[in-house]
């Protein structure tokens, strides 16, 4: 005999959740989850979660004095026990996908792993632990105190720092001291500026690294555009001896002259 309906339906979403928990560890469990022949443990899930979060609201207006608050589509006490004697994490005040998150990559850490850095590094439930932490420390001022507490306590996580934050990108004008500086250094070494189109000069910073100019490309694709050039950064590649009109235009036609004077019955 089934004398309520509501309670064999809570009753059987109940069993698969823990049966689920039981499985994954956590009954943190997506929208689209599905359990047990079909069970849609997933929106059983959210609609719990709902349901106790409005329980919680009504309590704080009641508490506030307000009077002819209902109780309809609230969350009994005895229930949400039973779904915290499960997991006491699966209502929480913030996004259901942010502690799905925490806790997979905490039990990562529990088990011996070491705190993934980098998108794709840890995949565990088909979630991408390394995006989840990259996620958090690039938006830490977002986050909730609470979970700025969970991630630093627990996972010994911190905010993005500024040597680890994405350098601003280059301006014009930086592109250009860039190149002109490589210029000018294969300028004090050869003495002209008539370089291979693919020739790539070596700049040594202050910290002993060295960048990589493609100053080849660069000065011919100046050399194309120099009608339109600004007149300061004209005299600047002026000062170098930059031949406007020639390079690898020259190079070629002696190259061309060269290989006619090799013809047959032709004069050198």
């Amino acid at each position: 005999m089934v004398w309520s309906a509501w309670e064999t339906a809570w009753a059987e979403g109940l069993a698969v959740a823990q049966e689920w928990a039981a499985v994954h560890g956590h009954f943190l469990p997506p929208a689209a989850a599905v359990w047990d022949d079909g069970f849609p443990v997933g929106v059983w899930a959210k609609n719990q979660r709902a349901a106790a979060r409005k329980a919680v609201q009504n309590a704080g207006r009641r508490a506030a004095g307000e009077v002819g608050v209902p109780g309809a589509g609230e969350l009994s006490e005895s229930r949400t026990e039973a779904l915290d004697g499960i997991d006491p994490a699966w209502c929480p005040a913030w996004g259901i996908d942010w502690q799905r998150g925490f806790h997979l990559t905490h039990a990562h850490v529990r088990a011996g792993g070491t705190l993934p850095v980098r998108a794709g590094e840890v995949i565990v439930q088909g979630e991408d632990l390394g995006a989840w932490t990259t996620a958090q420390r690039a938006g830490w001022e977002t986050l909730m105190p609470a979970q700025q507490w969970l991630l630093d306590s627990v996972l010994g996580m911190d905010s993005v720092s500024e040597a680890e934050q994405q350098p601003a990108r280059r301006t014009q004008a930086d592109r250009w001291a860039t190149h002109l500086a490589a210029a000018r250094q294969f300028h004090a070494r050869e003495g002209h500026l008539n370089t291979p189109r693919k020739h790539v000069e070596e700049m040594a910073g202050e910290g002993g690294e060295v960048t990589a100019v493609r100053l080849g490309g660069w000065l011919d694709n100046t050399r194309r555009r120099a009608g339109r050039l600004p007149a300061a950064r004209r005299a600047e590649l002026d000062a170098l001896g930059m031949r406007w009109q020639g390079g690898r235009d020259d190079k070629a036609a002696a190259l061309a002259e060269e290989r006619q004077g090799d013809r047959p019955g032709l004069p050198r």
